[in-house]
């Protein structure tokens, strides 16, 4: 009978029967959520075309490339290496509390196997009728209990450690690279291929060092079940019983493994939808006074709705394919894994031509039978939890693949490797800069260029692509700025101007003038450093020796003293021996000196971007450059919402403190204080010269 049983269970026409009704539902959900994404497919192309605001918008992410999330040798090579950084050496606190949680996992398996034991002889006791040895087994649970309680909340605290530890590492290890020469700003301005960091660094660390923590104790536990179990196993029922289950956890483990491979994929398809989501809503909280004043709530919430609709679409394609995947992984990591259970333990008891049992009371076989079937349905849970464990895995896969893009993304740009999805080469200059730049590195060697090369841009031309992977040669020197046959390049492609050629020593400030979009910016960022240089030969000081202040100046979090030394700490003022008297005297150039009692002294803390006005910022701003007291300065109309007497004592003290200025700006009253000036056109030409009556034209 119990081969005949067996045999059937285990035909293929049991295994049809069984499984054809979940594989059906399973498929049949594929269809219905495909049908469901191609109806998406037009929100997601109208969301796209909404949010997509211009070259510079940072929520870009690359929707077209397919991302590969599978547990596979790709998977595995990932994990290695983002482990180096959660565990960097072998003799680390992670690794101390790696093993706390082994050895508690270890101990409460014995713990488990003592129990089993224990509890078989306590029941035995009541059936027998003994009350010395009801209480003899009893007393001793009784002592145990301390104990068991004491393993399963060091456990807990070890898991606890282990992913908050994991989550420094990691977090540290990103932010140290993100933040890294000016890679936090090139990463959303000449490279398309991360959107928001800001949520890869926050959220998806945090998802993928809990999974790693939980994936360590739910594999390492059953599988220490396993191993315990079959070797009790094995010398009381036989070898059998353990390897049929053992198997039974191979065949399983890769046909779930297989159907679940479409859940990394959706992982990180969700965690593109959040940041998203996230996006929008953070565009409407920075824009609220404009959007407010025209009345655009209708429109932003249309758009806040899209998003998130697309979302919550999305989230729901996750629940259907984690329902359809849960039956099957209960029926067959669960249930028929109880049923294999029973039949391989039942076999040995059940074969009357097995010696071992034929001369045992009914008394004995019930207690032998008790506490191997415990065990061994305790293994058949150690095995069904392994084989679930395998749909963590794979959800795993998808927040590695994410963390480890961002991770290859900044080491490439760090280095000068940018991608962008799409170059325009349409500009009449691209060929001509490319030829300059080709015969530049042909006449001077790769040996000169002093940046990274990157590699990888797509291109639409040749000449384009020489271009954006040329580089010229930057050369540090103090009091000089002078630009050789520059190209001023957008991350675009763009030539704005094919050939830049000035020089400025320092005492001669330079007025920049032109219509919009003609290059201005394009010069301070490449002059910045912010973008590199295309070609030609750059000269200019070193960082630090040169400063720039924005329209709207950078109000950081901290105290008002920070306001005037950013970025500079406190520590750094007092190594440069200057004192917050230096500093009052400073505001007192720009006219703040009310401040200080108005706000409550240097160390009074608050949003400083909302408790000042727009002139009191860009006065600010200015006394933070009189602290500094670099070579040279670029301000950019810095000083709009600041009264022509104010703004005429202030370029009176840069020029009293030798800060040569590079000045943006349309006012005229500004040119007495300038020697030479700068116009571009727009078109690709620019005039550079000293200031005389007949130049003053260009500023109008």
């Amino acid at each position: 009978m119990p081969a005949t049983l067996s045999k059937y269970l285990f035909s293929p026409q049991f295994s049809a029967l069984a499984s054809t009704g979940m594989i059906g539902l399973y498929f049949a959900n594929q269809i219905l959520s495909a049908r469901r994404r191609r109806r998406n497919e037009k929100s997601l192309q109208e969301l796209d075309a909404v949010l997509a605001a211009g070259a510079n918008d940072p929520r870009k992410a690359s929707e077209g490339r397919a991302a590969k999330a599978y547990v596979d040798a790709e998977f595995f090579s990932r994990l290695s290496r983002l482990l180096k950084i959660l565990v960097p050496r072998l003799f680390s606190p992670e690794t101390f509390y790696l093993l706390l949680v082994a050895a508690c996992l270890v101990a409460r398996t014995y713990l488990d196997v003592w129990m089993i034991a224990n509890g078989t002889m306590i029941e035995s006791a009541i059936i027998g009728r003994s009350l010395s040895l009801f209480k003899t087994y009893l007393f001793r649970f009784i002592l145990m209990m301390p104990s068991m309680s004491l393993i399963n909340n060091f456990l807990k605290l070890g898991l606890s450690e282990v992913k908050l530890r994991f989550r420094h590492r990691l977090t540290v290890h990103l932010i140290n690279k993100w933040m890294r020469g000016f890679t936090y700003y090139q990463l959303g301005n000449l490279d398309s291929r991360i959107a928001n960091p800001d949520q890869l660094i926050a959220q998806d660390v945090d998802k993928l060092c809990e999974c790693v923590a939980d994936l360590y104790s739910n594999l390492s536990k059953p599988i220490l079940d396993i191993v315990i179990y079959a070797l009790k196993l094995t010398s009381t029922i036989g070898g059998h019983a353990p390897a049929c289950m053992i198997g039974y956890l191979v065949l399983t483990g890769l046909v779930l493994t297989r159907l679940r491979r479409p859940l990394g994929r959706m992982t990180v398809r969700e965690q593109q939808l959040e940041g998203e989501f996230r996006y929008v809503n953070s565009r409407v909280i920075a824009a609220a006074e404009e959007v407010a004043f025209y009345r655009g709530q209708s429109a932003e919430r249309s758009t806040l709705l899209k998003a998130f609709s697309l979302l919550v679409d999305h989230l729901r394609v996750c629940i259907n394919f984690r329902f359809q995947t849960g039956l099957l992984d209960n029926i067959l990591a669960k249930y028929v894994a109880t049923v294999v259970g029973y039949l391989v333990v039942s076999w040995p008891f059940l074969n009357l031509a097995n010696p071992r049992y034929s001369t045992s009371s009914h008394a004995e076989l019930l207690e032998e039978y008790y506490q191997s079937g415990r065990m061994l349905v305790r293994m058949a849970e150690a095995v069904g939890r392994v084989v679930l464990s395998g749909r963590e895995l794979t959800r795993l896969a998808g927040f590695t693949a994410r963390i480890h893009e961002l991770d290859t993304v900044l080491d490439e740009v760090s280095k000068g490797q940018f991608q962008r999805a799409a170059v325009r080469t349409g500009s009449p200059a691209v060929a001509s800069v490319a030829a300059a730049a080709a015969a530049a590195a042909s006449a001077n060697g790769d040996s000169t260029s002093e940046q990274a090369k990157p590699a990888g841009i797509p291109v639409s031309s040749s000449s384009a692509n020489l271009l954006l992977n040329t580089f010229g040669q930057v050369v540090v020197a103090d009091h000089i700025i002078k630009f050789e046959d520059v190209p001023l390049v957008t991350p675009t492609g763009d030539v704005l101007v094919a050939r830049l050629n000035l020089e400025v020593r320092s005492g001669t400030n330079v007025i920049v003038c032109g219509p919009n979009g003609c290059g201005k910016s394009s010069l301070f960022r490449i002059l910045g450093g912010l973008w590199p240089v295309r070609g030609g030969r750059l000269t200019k000081p070193a960082d630090g020796k040169l400063f720039y202040i924005p329209q709207k100046p950078y109000m950081p979090l901290g105290k008002l003293r920070d306001q005037v030394i950013y970025p500079d700490t406190i520590e750094d003022m007092r190594r440069k021996r200057l004192t917050d008297e230096r500093l009052s005297e400073l505001l007192g150039h720009v006219q703040l000196g009310h401040i200080l009692t108005r706000e409550g002294g240097w160390d009074a803390i608050a949003d400083w971007a909302d408790v000042l006005s727009g002139g009191e910022k860009q006065r600010m701003a200015m006394a933070r450059l009189f602290y500094h007291a670099p070579q040279f300065a670029i301000l950019d109309e810095c000083t709009s919402a600041v009264s022509v007497d104010v703004e005429a004592e202030l370029y009176s003290y840069c020029r009293k403190n030798n800060i040569t200025l590079f000045t943006v700006s349309h006012r005229k009253s500004l040119w007495q204080h300038h020697e030479f000036f700068m116009h571009m056109d727009g078109r690709g030409e620019f005039k550079f010269g000293p200031i005389t009556d007949n130049t003053e034209e260009f500023g109008s």
